[in-house]
């Protein structure tokens, strides 16, 4: 009897995938890392990643590891100023803190959320762009499993 060799599953369309990642910014700042954590499970096309990030990962098998560079148009894009806007201070509650993040419930029910920038006598200005928009991005991975998908 001979048997037929082992294939390396490799990610594509539809694969459950664990993996420890890393999102910073070109000049080493850290945004979110999952390294000495608990590692990312997620099934590729559920959302997860953005689908630049998600592209990058089609062939990959488990034990790869990899560093990538992302331009802010392939990542979060770029800041658009028409997403900072100012609020009138009574809309608030309790006044908001400069730098905090606050959740807003928009006129189509959808939540977001925005980051106080600056506070006036009447005025808050919010700015709504994600954020990361505007940077350049380094994805780092480390794939540990791989199953399931289009073979």
């Amino acid at each position: 009897l001979r048997k037929a060799p082992m294939t390396e599953v490799r990610i594509n369309a539809g694969s459950r995938v664990r993996m420890h990642c890393s999102l910073s910014l070109a000049d080493g700042t850290e945004a979110l890392t999952t390294f000495g954590e608990e590692p990312l499970d997620f099934r590729l096309g559920d959302g997860t990643l953005l689908p630049a990030l998600e592209e990058h990962l089609i062939g990959m098998a488990p034990g790869e590891r990899h560093t990538l560079l992302l331009g802010a148009d392939m990542a979060y894009g770029p800041r658009d100023e028409a997403l900072v806007h100012d609020m009138p201070l009574s809309d608030f509650g309790t006044p908001p803190e400069p730098g905090q993040i606050i959740g807003f419930t928009l006129p189509n029910g959808e939540e977001t959320a925005g980051a106080v920038r600056e506070i006036g006598t009447d005025r808050v200005r919010v700015d709504f762009n994600h954020p990361l928009a505007g940077h350049n991005i380094v994805f780092r991975v480390d794939i540990l499993d791989v199953a399931g998908g289009a073979q």
